[in-house]
């Protein structure tokens, strides 16, 4: 749905080159969900608004679907947008205008749709975002959910193909926040919207995304399943951004240089997650164990875990350990010998 072919984005600041977005290659799939994490000034707001050309590239081409966005005049690039909804952090709604007015913007602004057809539109939109009854209001009645909820629905009301999300939920309380990338992960399987989202929260990656690319200095230094990133971080930034997550449940070899024995991480998912593999194994083959970190959570709809454990027992033991773990379709990674 959206190829990137070399693209780049220098800024000029006061005889200064400014390199916010490195020559970046880059797909995202027709349907998914992908996450772009980073912390701030890592260009993530820049690669996400290079897609519909809100920041104008300094090279490159960008394809979506099809189209050679790059290579648009004024007029295509106006209709262009009409096919890529937004979604901003601080909701950008008129002040002055109601909720429906708000969300009828788009289609007035578009001009090829009759009152009664906008009116139908605005309804349904209501609908789906859960705020039926908050036509009449103004924004500063509403909550910041509520607010957030506005601004999706507005979104959609051109019936784009594609949505972006500009840090949608950073200024959301958690209860707020799980509710809106519910909402998003629903619009998503219903609608079929590819949706691009970027953050600087590993949780909301973890929640609603299929794939995610990790961006650090303009440049995507990790690309990959949720899974995969989540589970088995391989740039020092992307492990960074897990363990602030997640702080309290990966120990560190510091902690354990006092612990006998070798130790594993095991990666648990699926239905492996909460079957009794550990007590198992160690039953059968007479080694001991004791577990110095662990978490159990979701990536998405898919549960999963891992836990560090520290193994005891003859060289025997501990061969046959790793031969039952890996068999019974969990990953084992050999932290110390």
């Amino acid at each position: 749905m959206i190829e990137f072919q070399k693209v780049h984005k220098t800024y000029h600041v006061q005889g200064r080159e400014i390199k916010a977005v490195q020559s970046t290659d880059l797909h995202v799939q027709r349907g998914e969900i992908f996450g772009l994490i980073g912390h701030s000034g890592a260009g993530k707001s820049t690669l996400l608004r290079l897609i519909n050309r809100l920041e104008e590239p300094s090279g490159g081409r960008i394809m979506v679907n099809g189209i050679e966005v790059t290579a648009l005049d004024a007029l295509g690039l106006r209709n262009f947008r009409r096919k890529v909804g937004m979604i901003f952090q601080h909701f950008n709604l008129l002040a002055s205008k109601t909720v429906a007015e708000n969300i009828a913007m788009p289609m007035k602004l578009a001009g090829d749709q009759k009152g009664s057809a906008i009116s139908h539109r605005v309804k349904e939109l209501l609908h789906r975002v859960g705020l039926s009854d908050q036509a009449m209001k103004y924004p500063s009645q509403l909550s910041g959910g509520q607010k957030q909820r506005v601004g999706i629905a507005r979104s959609l009301a051109t019936g784009p193909d594609i949505l972006l999300c500009d840090e949608a939920t950073s200024a959301l309380d958690p209860q707020t926040t799980g509710q809106v990338l519910h909402l998003l992960a629903e619009i998503n399987r219903e609608l079929g919207l590819t949706i691009v989202l970027i953050t600087h929260e590993m949780d909301v990656i973890r929640r609603v995304c299929d794939r995610v690319g990790v961006i650090d200095d303009g440049i995507i230094v990790e690309l990959g399943a949720v899974t995969d990133v989540f589970l088995h971080p391989q740039h020092p930034t992307t492990r960074r951004f897990v363990q602030e997550m997640d702080e309290d449940s990966q120990g560190s070899d510091q902690d354990w240089q006092q612990v006998q024995g070798s130790i594993v991480r095991l990666t648990f998912l699926g239905a492996s997650t909460y079957a009794p593999v550990l007590g198992r194994v160690a039953r059968e083959t007479g080694a001991d164990y004791s577990i110095l970190a662990g978490r159990i959570g979701r990536i998405k709809d898919q549960p999963c875990g891992q836990l560090t454990v520290a193994l005891s027992g003859s060289d025997e033991q501990i061969k046959s350990v790793f031969e039952q773990i890996q068999g019974a379709g969990v990953t084992l990674e050999v932290i110390r010998s």
